[in-house]
């Protein structure tokens, strides 16, 4: 089997875009976790499988993780989707729609496809939507203890769950020790992403990433607009931020009921096929 790939990354967050074509069955889940790992396979945060059909859309998309399992919805998967299809010829430069698990958006491809803007949908803070456990609520500034330390994290839902917590200091080692201990905490039935947020001032944020599925990430979409969310529903900024990553900048604009539009960079790694031989 030689199985053709595309390979992207937004701002260091790097995909493997697999047409479903050109499978001859189904992926399975050891399968996905070997393409995905950086010694025995292509190596990448993880898949996207498209385009597939769709009734609510012009474009269906699964989004796979590096560990098997399937996510709802990736802000930067969206990006480079949406780059692979007008790579191929798919799309121009008129805002197309995509569906994947986590709803219905829009995308539009600018700057040769070096730019693409996405219309994410609406952020929720309500608990039975992310989901929190416990009564329905909005999950704002809520205590939880880690490792005997105690810290305050809002919850939100852009179509997958976040947790973000507001720290003074945020590093990439710190989101390695609790990003694992806040994913599968109790409080997350369906896991969770995980943010370290630090307040630069009313336009400018800088987060840390733990991915659920992937493990520490330069980079994410999704993440940024949760993010950028709760720092605007918290009253520390306002409509327009920037959020500065380790692997980047990404723009964000919140409209009206959390609408998000998010603006970000694509680069084209590679294209090349798969030999069978690295699923023996």
């Amino acid at each position: 089997m030689l199985l053709s790939f595309a390979k992207y990354h937004a701002l260091g967050n790097d995909y493997i875009v697999i047409n479903p074509k050109d499978l001859p069955s189904p992926l399975t889940a050891e399968q996905i976790k070997t393409i995905c790992h950086r010694n025995f396979g292509v190596g990448s945060d993880g898949i996207l499988l498209g385009p597939l059909p769709s009734k609510k859309a012009k474009f269906g998309l699964r989004i796979f993780n590096p560990d098997g399992s399937e996510a709802e919805k990736s802000g930067n998967g969206l990006r480079i989707f949406s780059r692979y299809l007008w790579d191929k010829k798919l799309v121009g430069s008129k805002e197309f729609s995509a569906e994947t698990p986590g709803g219905v958006v829009r995308a539009t491809v600018m700057s040769r496809g070096k730019i693409v803007r996405v219309e994410m949908g609406n952020v929720s803070f309500w608990s039975d939507e992310i989901p929190v456990a416990g009564p329905r609520r909005e999950v704002i500034n809520e205590q939880i203890h880690l490792r005997g330390l105690q810290y305050h994290f809002c919850a939100a839902t852009v179509g997958n769950p976040h947790c973000v917590l507001r720290l003074p200091k945020i590093s990439a080692d710190l989101a390695r020790q609790i990003g694992p201990l806040l994913e599968t905490h109790a409080r997350f039935p369906n896991r969770t992403n995980v943010q370290l947020m630090k307040v630069l001032d009313r336009k400018n944020i800088q987060i840390e990433i733990w991915e659920r599925g992937a493990g520490y990430t330069l980079a994410s979409g999704s993440s940024s607009s949760a993010a950028a969310s709760v720092a605007h529903k918290l009253g520390l900024c306002d409509r327009s931020i920037t959020v500065h990553m380790p692997g980047g900048k990404i723009q964000i604009k919140i409209g009206d009921d959390f609408a998000i539009e998010m603006t970000g960079g694509v680069t084209k790694v590679a294209e090349g096929v798969m030999n069978k031989e690295m699923f023996a």
